[in-house]
């Protein structure tokens, strides 16, 4: 297992269902049917991938990763920088890039929960 103790006792202590896979050198968390804002997808959910770099937590993770795809509604389209692709785990997941500001991660405070805050802000917010 490669989540400290504290990011596991959250997932669960807040029902989020999920898995650590490693495949060679890439750490990756699997988050099983992430709640998308209402109306705003044309999914109500999807599986969540974070890669989860050497050095977490005090190095923090970059991107997230959506299977099945999701498309902004009305018109089911691609919200902007989320038309990349990446394969993991035998899937092509849609990759989100998006990026921490320097300074934005704080070592030794921050983890999977201000991580999963960011991922909602952004799915609020992407127009």
């Amino acid at each position: 297992m490669f989540l400290p103790e504290s990011d596991r006792d959250y997932l669960t202590a807040k029902g989020i269902q999920f898995e650590q896979k490693t495949i060679g050198r890439l750490n990756g968390l699997l988050i099983k049917n992430w709640k998308l804002p209402e109306g705003k997808y044309d999914h109500a959910c999807s599986d969540l991938l974070i890669l989860v770099p050497p050095g977490y937590p005090d190095v923090h993770p970059d991107m997230w990763y959506f299977d099945p795809p999701i498309l902004l509604l009305p018109n089911n389209t691609n919200a902007i920088a989320t038309d990349g692709k990446y394969s993991f785990d035998g899937k092509v997941w849609q990759r989100w890039s998006r990026h921490l500001a320097p300074g934005e991660w704080r070592s030794s405070i921050d983890g999977i929960h201000t991580f999963l805050q960011k991922v909602n802000i952004a799915l609020e917010t992407t127009k």
